[in-house]
């Protein structure tokens, strides 16, 4: 039995700008709260199929899905290629209806069933795919009226360091996350849960300067030896948004170790935090010394164990 729900909202923003989002899915883990990573499997001129990991009821999943994009009628239909247990089959329309030039009504239809029709699993796909839309929904909303807005406190950076050792061994050091308390200064306790073959939550205390710690959790997605890709999903308190990915390039000199970085500020706490004469500008300048410390840190020993492995 094949079920068929719809879901909508309206925006302050151009349907044109609201399909653009949608259809660049490297956007979808800064508009999606439930969305940790996508890259595509293949691309053709209106047809392509990506790649999603993402949470459902506080557990990530990850599945293939195929998808039509049609600018014209700004329209994109998808459908997953295989799904995720306890899904049978899931598909829909993503939909865009310019109400006024800059006001536009999303709607997000799904159709899907359960496996062997299953009446308990119907219900947990009914609750995932309602509590997931209207959250990808008001997500949607809030980050497409804040795109044009965010831009000044949306940033992005990388460090990287040369090494002069293999590549699979520096995706070894950042990938055994487990071993960082014993192999990073700056960890004190690590909790590691590797789900399903390289997908991991990651949770643990870090150290700051002045000896205090804070606990950051992140999904992380893995693949051997060449890139690591996270989000975190508790935030300290000047971030709305912090994603980012590690990656291990080969070239004529050994191997180039990269810690990337996407952060949205949260500009409602930058006076608590830092004071009352500080800005967007500080708030920057703070964060990014604060997770490039962590990242160089990190990169700093990778090196060394990498080239310790020669």
């Amino acid at each position: 039995m094949t079920k068929e729900v719809e879901h909508e909202i309206t925006v302050q923003a151009p349907a044109t700008e609201v399909y653009r989002l949608i259809a660049e899915v490297e956007n979808w883990p800064r508009i999606f709260p439930p969305t940790v990573y996508v890259d595509h499997v293949e691309r053709g001129e209106n047809q392509e199929r990506i790649r999603i990991w993402a949470t459902a009821n506080g557990e990530v999943k990850n599945w293939t899905s195929r998808r039509t994009l049609d600018p014209e009628a700004l329209r994109i239909t998808f459908r997953q290629e295989v799904s995720a247990p306890p899904v049978a089959s899931m598909g829909g329309t993503w939909i865009i209806e310019p109400l006024s030039e800059d006001t536009s009504r999303i709607r997000l239809l799904h159709d899907y069933r359960a496996i062997d029709d299953d009446p308990e699993s119907l219900k947990w796909i009914d609750e995932a795919v309602d509590r997931n839309s209207r959250s990808e929904l008001d997500a949607l909303k809030t980050n497409v009226e804040l795109a044009h807005a965010a831009a000044e406190v949306t940033f992005s950076f990388e460090d990287t360091v040369q090494v002069n050792g293999s590549a699979k061994d520096l995706f070894d050091f950042v990938n055994e996350a487990d071993r960082w308390q014993e192999r990073l200064p700056h960890v004190a306790t690590v909790r590691l849960e590797e789900v399903s073959p390289g997908l991991q939550i990651l949770e643990m205390d870090t150290r700051a300067k002045d000896g205090s710690t804070h606990t950051t959790k992140s999904y992380r997605v893995c693949f051997p030896h060449h890139r690591i890709a996270y989000k975190q999903v508790t935030l300290p308190a000047l971030m709305t948004l912090h994603t980012g990915y590690w990656t291990f390039s080969e070239n004529e000199d050994g191997v180039a170790a990269s810690s990337q970085h996407t952060v949205v500020l949260n500009t409602e706490n930058i006076t608590r935090v830092l004071g009352p004469d500080a800005g967007v500008a500080e708030a920057r300048e703070y964060v990014r010394t604060a997770l490039s410390t962590n990242s160089r840190a990190t990169l700093g020993h990778a090196r060394t164990y990498a080239e310790q492995q020669r």
